[in-house]
């Protein structure tokens, strides 16, 4: 319909703007459900192979599905009852251990250096300014009110995680009718077509998060071992994070290589430079190994993408998305170069 009359050219116009402002205002209000929902599908999806393993083997589904939920929070469990203790004990530990810490830093030569170089009275009043800061009630005030919203923080990453816990178990227990529901929006002539790259996609995702817990989880071990062999403090706080670093694909392995190094480092907790450069050194050969062996062992069954794109889809993923972005990436890049190979290029070579 040709509309001539400018006054209702322009009200359709501002109407199609102002909804289209609803829709962005809209999906920036929901982000964080909008992740709460792609966190969940993403580990269905990475459930899924198990499942389909058991199904292989004469499981009934719903017996397939409670299997592996069974066994996935049982693990989580186990490993929270072994590690948390530990961990509990160690952070006291090291909280125990702070006035120490301090007054090993402060007899360090560099703070000698610091004495020499602008007078012992100048670096005596940094320092009890330092300490005034810190002890004037008004501060503290401000410190009880950061203490309260980090805790705050925390009890909302619980009731997040409580939801995605519960949003994952639904999508896996009804990730066939999700699926049978998306192809129906497809028309019929293109819907086997379709449904096959689908399934192409979400066994490629799947396989993608099995691979990336397995990697996860042999970081963690060795990491864990190794640590308790060379005496490093702090070895279940610092295997946990090397578990957990290394879910991030590309650059987590060695963000938590360099946090474990640096703890090392700390003096006065059992730590000495030969015991980090040791670290150091197991880390740097860990990386290769990881690099060269494990990665590609496990991970080209699941994706293949070349090295360029996977560095730009981190980089981009991470920055939308964060962690989850960054997760994420690599199988959405995955799924993208497959659409391009099966749908785009036939269409171009039949033009």
């Amino acid at each position: 319909m040709k509309i001539q009359n400018a006054f209702r050219l322009g009200l359709v116009g501002t109407l199609g703007v102002g909804l289209g402002f609803l829709i962005l205002t809209s999906i920036v209000s929901l982000t964080t459900i909008i992740t709460y929902i792609g966190a969940a599908l993403f580990i269905s999806l990475g459930l899924d192979p198990a499942i389909t393993l058991l199904e292989k083997l004469r499981f009934p589904r719903w017996a397939a599905i409670l299997t592996v939920l069974v066994v996935v929070l049982a693990a989580f469990v186990g490993v929270l009852l072994a590690i948390v203790p530990i961990i509990t004990t160690q952070i006291g530990e090291l909280v125990r251990q702070i006035p120490g810490i301090v007054d090993t830093v402060q007899k360090q030569d560099w703070i000698g250096a610091l004495n020499h170089q602008f007078g012992k009275e100048n670096v005596d009043s940094v320092i009890n300014s330092i300490t005034a800061f810190v002890t004037d009630p008004s501060k503290i005030s401000g410190l009880a009110s950061g203490v309260l919203a980090v805790g705050f923080s925390i009890v909302s990453g619980a009731f997040g995680g409580l939801i995605i816990v519960i949003l994952t178990i639904y999508f896996t227990a009804s990730l066939p009718s999700i699926k049978r529901g998306m192809y129906q929006l497809v028309p019929a002539s293109k819907r086997a077509r379709f449904a096959d790259i689908s399934e192409q996609i979400t066994q490629s995702v799947g396989r993608y998060v099995m691979g990336q817990v397995a990697l996860a989880l042999c970081n963690g071990v060795l990491s864990f071992i190794f640590l308790t062999i060379i005496g490093a403090p702090f070895t279940a706080v610092l295997a946990v994070v090397a578990f957990l670093f290394s879910l991030i694909p590309l650059v987590g392995t060695l963000s938590g290589s360099v946090i474990i190094v640096l703890t090392c480092l700390i003096p006065g907790v059992g730590s000495s430079p030969l015991t980090a450069l040791v670290a150091a050194i197991y880390y740097i050969i860990y990386m290769q190994v990881e690099a060269y062996v494990l990665s590609p062992n496990i991970m080209n069954r699941a994706v293949s993408v070349p090295g360029a794109i996977v560095v730009i889809a981190a980089l981009a993923g991470g920055s939308l998305l964060g962690i989850l972005g960054a997760l994420i990436a690599i199988p959405v890049a995955a799924s993208i170069l497959l659409i391009i190979k099966q749908v785009v290029i036939p269409r171009q070579n039949e033009l």
